[in-house]
């Protein structure tokens, strides 16, 4: 089971890591995104969230201050999720068909990174293990 752990672990926090880095390398295109979805200031927007998806993916992955890792992550989640996927204020049937997935996924995930917060620190195979 540690080793399971280990191996989701990285793929968890690879994937978060992943998303953060790609708000720095499509920028333009993830600040007209923002934007088209009202969101107030989008170009700090995309930098703050990109950045809170790179900390919290590296602390997780590290097992490095998981819970720090885990609160960025709920940090972004929460609103991310309610403004980008608000699934309730879209009629067309395809958009709305994709804005609901994307919400469920993202309540999904968000649901996941909670469960962190059970785990005994020092999580096994961590930098922060002593």
């Amino acid at each position: 089971m540690r080793i399971a752990f280990l191996i989701g672990r990285i793929i968890f926090g690879l994937v978060h890591v992943v998303f953060g880095l790609n708000h720095f390398l499509k920028f333009n295109m993830m600040v007209q995104y923002a934007g088209s979805k009202g969101v107030p200031l989008p170009n700090l927007a995309i930098i703050f969230t990109g950045l809170l998806l790179v900390v919290g993916g590296v602390l997780i992955l590290l097992g490095y201050y998981p819970k720090i890792g885990v609160l960025l992550l709920v940090i972004f989640y929460i609103p991310v999720t309610f403004m980008m996927h608000n699934f309730w204020a879209v009629a067309e049937p395809m958009r709305k068909l994709a804005e609901t997935t994307n919400f469920m996924k993202n309540m999904a995930i968000l649901g996941s990174t909670l469960m962190f917060l059970m785990i005994p620190e020092p999580w096994e195979y961590s930098i922060g293990k002593k």
